[in-house]
């Protein structure tokens, strides 16, 4: 029969069902409606031909249609009667057909269907069950599903998407004899966590967020399984269970850091908490306190001195701060003031300074600097850099002719005496001679750096949560596992747009992201242009600083173009003040995925925001508008692709690699160095994959291990021997 609503063909679901644009069809539908019309009248007349009971003897029969809702009776043969919907009753006399545990099969199948209901409606009828039969064969006393699920399933209007639902699955798959998973592996939407998971005492924020990591059967399973597996995916999946990220959690319960508005971007104080790859202060997440105007007046002026194009009269200075250094910075000195202005007595036990009396004229006693950093010493356990970096930073700010204290010798003015560490004798001698006081606390800081360097600890190691990738062969062969994933759970697009839109932005990420191997902010700003649009000139990129996709007719593939200011490392030996030109190869499909993204899936994730004209953009949701990325939510974004489809869970038998835990884009640089290190030994060409210098490789990002080199000689060596 074909898909009819209230007596009348129903045209998108044939649309849907033989892939033909609705709006064609529907501008033919008068030629086509007769052939509809005899095909209706043919069935209703020989109910044999349409698989259907006989109509029933008492008057006139009627016509029995198939709908998205279920069977429906339309008028009566010669009747002009209104139609009714009814479930079709066997005929009067006829018993039911008796229910077999395990029918045969009438045929081989030859050609598997691709569809969910294409298989279903294939095996009920390979194993002669009606849909009615098939649910008196397969239900059980206390089941709420009835025959008319089983309909709609069969005829594509509705599929599983319950517990219950995919338990009723196993059923068929075993009347059947099928393999197990069968049916559920034809579902569209595979990447959806069904629904009905019974967690009491969980918020239904964080059910939302474990409903994918549970087992189907988790409810069946006893209570200490339960637990057991709620535990594994809170500490692996959602949080991470690395040292660090457990300081991370600590520390966000005690939050003390100054915040200074109209200076320092949202995004940080987020990362600060959840990104391993950031080296940020796990602190800074949660700035309630707004610091006193006369400070904010002061960071304004240091930023102001250290990111305008030009010095101001009468000033000098040694190198300029970018956007990304700026924010970093402020958020450094926020810090610091926040533990001076911090309650003695409380959790973070400050030094209890009003915050009315903060002043940068402070940063020239050491008295103040040996507090903070013998504080944080006590804070974390151990010394790191981070205190390294502070005391540097202090020390430029106090050089000779550039120095920006130095410069600012009216500072000291606004310094008050601190019990205990600064005393009114201290303050008249700075004032009295500033240069003096500014020398010696250069000496100062540049001995304490020394010594701090000696005994400072790492306080993470940023290789832990993809060591299971950087320890194999083949570490972005092992990275690339991520992307066959996707792939293999992406949603059936006509069914669930939206859904495999995000399946092949979180594909493209990955992709684009490995054969680049940028920061994550040259990533989410990268710009794009159409095939056959004209791309945008070298000169406004540089103004944007930001890097674009365009095709390239020359090269006839898709080029990515982003100038070396646009980088963090511009001034870089790598660069030598020329742009990063790479043109994208076409391998697995690359080129058809980032066609389809930008014609259909795209759109489907803007619908009507406004387009920030980047290529990666969120999904737009109803109380939203902004679909451009800030650098938390696409952290976020790559996290939760990596907690999806990267992480292995013994539990559901999804996720590709075993021992992965969640992190960021910059991981992706580790894996690209340590891969052209371990094949190469070269931390030159390693640097080439990441824009970078080999020192840089050498210290933050290739993994090479003495085992790892002397795999690589062991490689040539042996050689000498096969030939011998």
């Amino acid at each position: 029969m074909p898909p009819m609503t209230g007596g009348y063909v129903n045209w998108r679901l044939i649309s849907i069902s033989c892939d033909i644009e609705y709006a064609r069809l529907r501008a033919g539908r008068n030629a086509l409606r007769p052939g509809f019309d005899a095909l209706v009248r043919h069935l209703s007349q020989n109910p044999r031909a349409a698989l259907r009971p006989a109509p029933r003897k008492r008057g006139a029969p009627r016509a029995v249609v198939e709908t998205a809702r279920g069977p429906v009776c339309t008028a009566k043969t010669g009747d002009t009667g209104k139609s009714e919907s009814a479930m079709p009753k066997r005929p009067t006399g006829v018993p039911a057909k008796k229910v077999v545990e395990f029918p045969a099969a009438l045929w081989d199948v030859t050609v598997d269907p691709v569809e969910f209901h294409d298989a279903l409606d294939l095996q009920m009828r390979r194993h002669d069950d009606s849909w009615g039969h098939l649910h008196r064969a397969i239900v059980r006393p206390g089941d709420r599903i009835n025959a008319k699920t089983l309909y709609s399933w069969k005829t594509g209007f509705r599929v599983p998407r319950t517990l219950d639902s995919l338990d009723i699955l196993k059923r068929i798959e075993c009347r059947y004899r099928l393999p197990a998973g069968y049916f559920q592996s034809k579902l569209p939407n595979r990447d959806r966590a069904p629904a009905g998971h019974q967690l009491p005492g969980v918020a239904p924020s964080e059910q939302r967020r474990l409903a994918w990591h549970l087992p189907d059967d988790f409810d069946s399973r006893s209570a200490a399984e339960r637990e057991e597996i709620l535990t594994w995916v809170r500490d692996v999946i959602i949080s991470g269970s690395t040292d660090y990220r457990r300081f991370q959690a600590a520390a966000m319960k005690t939050r003390y850091a100054l915040r200074f508005k109209g200076l320092q971007g949202k995004s940080r104080a987020h990362r600060a908490a959840v990104h391993q790859d950031a080296h940020v202060d796990p602190d800074l997440v949660g700035r309630s306190r707004v610091a006193p105007a006369r400070l904010q007046q002061e960071m304004a002026d240091l930023v102001r001195f250290k990111t305008s194009t030009l010095t101001a009269v009468g000033f000098q200075r040694s190198g300029v701060w970018g956007d990304e250094t700026a924010s970093q910075k402020i958020e450094h000195l926020a810090l610091l003031f926040g533990a001076l202005a911090a309650d003695p007595e409380g959790p973070v036990k400050g030094l209890g300074i009003p915050a009315k009396a903060l002043s940068f004229g402070m940063l020239v006693f050491p008295s103040i600097w040996d507090w903070y950093i013998q504080w944080r010493e006590q804070r974390r356990g151990f010394y790191t850099a981070w205190e390294v970096d502070m005391l540097r930073l202090a020390s430029a700010m106090t050089r000779q002719e550039t120095g920006w204290l130095r410069q600012n010798a009216s500072l000291i003015d606004r310094v008050e005496p601190v019990d205990g560490l600064l005393s009114v004798h201290d303050i008249q001698v700075a004032k009295n001679d500033w240069p003096s006081a500014c020398d010696t606390f250069c000496r100062y800081a540049l001995s304490r750096v020394k010594e701090v360097e000696r005994v400072a600890r790492v306080h993470r190691d940023p290789f832990e949560p993809i060591l299971p990738i950087l320890e194999a062969d083949n570490p972005v062969g092992e990275y690339r596992k991520i992307t066959e994933e996707i792939l293999k759970l992406m949603p059936n697009q006509r069914r669930y747009p939206r859904a495999a839109a995000e399946s092949v932005r979180a594909f493209l990420m990955m992709r684009i992201g490995l054969h680049l191997g940028v920061r994550q902010k040259n990533l989410r700003q990268l710009l794009y242009r159409r095939r056959g649009e004209s791309p945008t000139s070298e000169r406004r990129l540089i103004e944007a600083k930001r890097g674009e996709l365009r095709w390239s007719d020359r090269e006839a593939g898709w080029e990515i173009l982003i100038p070396a200011e646009a980088f963090k490392n511009a001034t870089s030996s790598f660069f030598s003040g020329r742009p990063l030109r790479l043109v994208l190869p076409d391998l697995g499909n690359l080129y058809q995925f980032i066609d389809a993204y930008i014609e259909t899936h795209r759109p489907a994730l803007l619908r009507e925001a406004e387009d920030p004209g980047t290529f990666f953009v969120k999904t737009v949701k109803m109380s939203s508008t902004d679909a451009a990325y800030g650098s938390e939510a696409f952290y976020d974004a790559w996290r939760l692709i990596v907690q999806r489809y990267g992480i292995y869970n013994p539990y559901t038998g999804r996720g590709a690699i075993k021992g992965l835990l969640p992190h960021g884009p910059h991981n992706v640089r580790d894996v690209l160095a340590t891969h052209i290190l371990k094949q190469t030994g070269s931390y030159e060409q390693a640097s080439y994959a990441i824009q970078d210098t080999p020192d840089t490789v050498a210290k933050h990002y290739g993994r090479f291990l003495p085992q790892d080199k002397a795999a690589l000689a062991a490689e040539i060596l042996n050689k000498v021997w096969q030939t011998a």
